[in-house]
């Protein structure tokens, strides 16, 4: 018969045992946090909300991830901060919202890079190209580590004052403009007033006249519900815009190899989907903003030379933000689609 203190100890150690067996699957299970500033249910977040699923999924739900869309918590700038801090995990970001935490965020957003979306397949989507090796060393280098690249949209003007068919007809606009020198610029020079804010705090904005319009292209503008407060909107294309999905350094180095491969190789198949299913329903957008009242302009060829002309003039003074190499490594990159 076993004394009492040997029975003790046997029943410590069976606990003991128990606890180890049990701890190590705790300690697998990870929980955590994916913000970004896009509308419930518009095509980034529907990706964010596929992606999130994915996960989970491939990671026998070791990995659970939450998603908070319509800037729940905060803006891009703000999702930047707490990703370089270790306090979010994930993001899907406009990175050319990111200026205030490196102005070399926004190089993808010098007006009229491409023509078409043929050509921003080939240079935005580019592994290889100076924008995507900018923005990966540049997100590397503030804590954050890009995963996968996916379709904001071509950029339009949209206010509540005149419809835009000319280049002239920006000037004395007031508009809202992310933070970005290239779209700043642009507009600046064609004479519009260019205010920067938070996109949080844009539909207010609008609402109130603080500021007459803004640059969104349709998807976001239609499902943000921008255009509930503007009455014309034109397709000017002046920047295409590209977003990234995001992890944060602190978050990637928790996670195994195998683990990083997977939610790599997901963001990638996401943000494929999402760049399709995005271009599969502008027109939609565009039709039910149009129903909504507002009065959408198409430019006429010439009208758009004019706007493209203008806006490739605005480059020669950029080269001292974002590198004169740089920008003439990009220039040869167009060079080479003729």
């Amino acid at each position: 018969m076993l004394s009492r203190r040997a029975l003790f100890g046997a029943c410590a150690c069976a606990l003991a045992l128990a606890a180890f067996n049990v701890l190590p699957a705790e300690a697998r299970e990870m929980r955590g946090r994916l913000g970004h500033v896009f509308a419930t249910n518009s095509p980034v977040d529907q990706a964010s909300q596929e992606f999130a699923r994915l996960i989970k999924e491939r990671s026998n739900g070791e990995i659970d991830i939450s998603v908070f869309p319509n800037s729940q918590l905060g803006g891009d700038e703000t999702l930047g901060r707490e990703l370089a801090r270790g306090s979010l995990e994930l993001a899907f970001l406009n990175p050319g919202s990111l200026t205030g935490l490196d102005p070399l965020l926004d190089i993808h957003y010098l007006p009229y890079i491409v023509n078409d979306l043929a050509q921003a397949d080939k240079i935005f989507y580019n592994e290889n190209g100076i924008l995507q090796k900018t923005l990966r060393e540049t997100l590397q280098k503030h804590k954050m580590e890009p995963l996968g690249f996916f379709e904001l949209e071509f950029r339009s003007v949209t206010n509540s004052r005149r419809a835009v068919e000319k280049l002239a007809d920006l000037q004395g606009l007031k508009l809202r403009v992310p933070g970005s020198a290239g779209i700043k610029g642009f507009f600046t020079a064609a004479g519009s007033q260019a205010i920067t804010m938070p996109f949080p705090e844009l539909f207010t904005g609008l609402q109130q006249g603080t500021v007459d319009g803004q640059d969104n292209g349709p998807s976001i503008t239609y499902n943000s519900r921008l255009f509930e407060a503007q009455k014309f909107m034109t397709t000017t294309n002046h920047v295409y815009a590209m977003g990234t999905i995001v992890a944060g350094d602190r978050f990637w180095g928790r996670l195994s190899e195998e683990q990083r491969t997977m939610i790599r190789d997901t963001a990638v198949e996401v943000s494929r989907k999402q760049i399709e299913n995005n271009r599969a329903l502008n027109t939609e957008f565009l039709a039910k903003i149009a129903a909504g009242g507002v009065q959408v302009t198409k430019l006429s060829p010439e009208a758009l030379k004019e706007f493209a002309d203008f806006g490739r003039a605005q480059w020669d003074g950029l080269g001292k933000i974002y590198g004169e190499e740089r920008v003439k490594l990009l220039r040869a990159e167009i060079a080479a689609l003729d």
